[in-house]
C-alpha cells in the first residue's frame, strides 16, 4: 500500500451523489459539509423526489442543486466523481459513469477484489475506466473499512500470522421493522431451513473478496473461502421492538466465513445477529460493534464498539459506511485509471478542515 497522500485539489472536486436512500442521504449531506467537495448533481431513482432542492432530502438550508431521475443529465455534467450508492451494483450505470469522465466510489459492492469479478465483467469496466481516464473504488464499513483497511493495519506490527478474526455483532431488539426482521430476515420463524445455499452464497460473494484481498496483500493467497450458517432460538417468549418472539423460534443467526489456505483458516469473518440474548445456547454475545483477534508473533484483541443507544442506531449507523466513501473522493480521483482497492490506494484520512 503506497504511503504517499494524493496532492490536494487547487478547486473544490465537483461530486455528485447517485441514490438517495440511508446511506445515500448521509453521504449527501457530508458532501455539503466537506470544505474542498462541492455537490454537483443528485440522481434519485424515485419520482416523489425528483426536481427537489437537494438539501431537502439531507436537512439542509437550500443548495441551488435540483435532483433528477435522467441519468444523461448525470453524465453531461462530467463530474469529478460519482458516489454511487444502490440498493444493488449496476453495471451498465458504472460503465457509462467511468466511461463520461467521470470517478466513482460505489458502497454496492461488487469489486473489492479485481481478480475475484467475472472476467467479462471487469473487462467491461477496465475498459470503460481506460475512455474515460476513470477509476472505480468499492468501499463501506462492512465489507471495506472493518474487512479490509483495519486487518491491513493490524497486519502491519506482524511477520506470522496464524489467523485473524473479525467478528461483527448486531443487536437488532430496538429495530422496529417487523418486516425486515420476521419476514425478510427469518427471526421468529422455525429453526429448521434458516440458511440455505442461496444466502450462504450471497455473503459469500459479498464478502469473500475483501479477505482474499487481504490475503494478496500478505503474500498468502487463498485457496477457498467457505460459508456456514447457525442459528439460536430464544429460550422463552420475549418482547422486541418489532414485535414479539416466541420461545423456540429464531432468534439469533451467525453466518461465518473462513477463508483457508493449506488446510487451515487463516482469514475469518463472521456476522452475528440478535433480537434478544435469551438464547438456548451460549454465543458469548458483545453488543453492537466489531471484535477482532489476531494470532500471530504479535497478538491482539481489540472491541470496536459503537457507543450509541439502540434507540438512535439506525440514525447513526448510515455514517459508518457513507463517510468512508466521501473521504475515499480525493484519492479515487488521484488514482490511475482502472479498478482500485484498498492495498492499491494511498492511506486517506478525512479532512475536516
Amino acid at each position: 500500500m503506497s504511503a504517499q497522500r494524493p496532492a490536494p485539489p487547487d478547486r473544490p472536486l465537483r461530486v455528485v451523489q447517485w441514490a438517495t436512500g440511508n446511506i445515500g442521504t448521509r453521504s449527501l449531506r457530508a458532501v455539503l459539509d466537506h470544505p474542498r467537495m462541492m455537490l454537483a448533481g443528485v440522481y434519485v431513482t424515485g419520482p416523489d423526489k425528483a426536481g427537489r432542492d437537494a438539501g431537502e432530502l439531507c436537512g439542509t438550508g437550500p443548495t441551488g442543486i435540483v435532483t433528477t431521475t435522467d441519468p444523461d443529465e448525470i453524465l453531461r455534467l462530467r463530474a469529478d466523481c460519482v458516489l454511487h450508492m444502490p440498493r444493488a451494483s449496476a453495471p451498465d450505470e458504472l460503465c457509462a459513469l467511468l466511461a463520461s469522465g467521470a470517478n466513482v466510489v460505489t458502497t454496492a459492492g461488487g469489486f473489492h477484489h479485481p481478480a475475484s469479478v467475472d472476467p467479462a465483467l471487469r473487462a467491461r469496466v477496465e475498459e470503460a475506466c481506460g475512455r474515460g481516464g476513470t477509476s472505480l473504488y468499492a468501499t463501506g464499513s462492512s465489507p471495506g473499512f472493518i474487512t479490509e483497511a483495519v486487518p491491513l493495519v493490524l497486519a502491519s506490527v506482524q511477520r506470522r500470522l496464524e489467523k485473524l478474526a473479525i467478528h461483527e455483532y448486531a443487536d437488532l431488539s430496538r429495530r422496529n421493522s417487523p418486516g425486515l426482521l420476521f419476514d425478510v430476515m427469518g427471526f421468529g420463524g422455525a429453526p429448521d431451513g434458516a440458511f440455505d445455499e442461496g444466502r450462504l452464497a450471497h455473503v459469500r460473494s459479498g464478502f469473500g473478496p475483501s479477505l482474499r484481498l487481504v490475503a494478496d496483500a500478505l503474500g498468502l493467497p487463498l485457496d477457498s473461502v467457505e460459508a456456514r450458517g447457525r442459528i439460536a432460538t430464544a429460550a422463552r417468549t420475549t418482547g422486541i421492538a418489532a414485535g414479539v418472539l416466541r420461545a423456540g423460534t429464531v432468534a439469533a443467526q451467525r453466518i461465518t466465513l473462513s477463508g483457508r489456505r493449506a488446510g487451515r483458516t487463516l482469514l475469518e469473518f463472521d456476522a452475528t445477529w440478535y433480537c434478544t440474548t435469551d438464547l438456548d445456547v451460549d454465543w458469548d454475545l458483545r453488543p453492537t460493534g466489531w471484535h477482532l483477534t489476531v494470532d500471530g508473533d504479535t497478538p491482539l484483541d481489540i472491541d470496536m464498539r459503537f457507543p450509541v443507544p439502540l434507540e438512535r442506531m439506525a440514525a447513526v449507523s448510515p455514517g459508518y459506511t457513507a463517510h468512508r466513501a466521501v473521504n475515499a473522493v480525493p484519492a479515487v480521483c488521484a488514482a490511475a485509471p482502472g479498478i482500485r482497492t484498498t492495498v492499491d490506494l494511498p492511506l486517506f484520512t478525512a479532512d475536516l478542515g
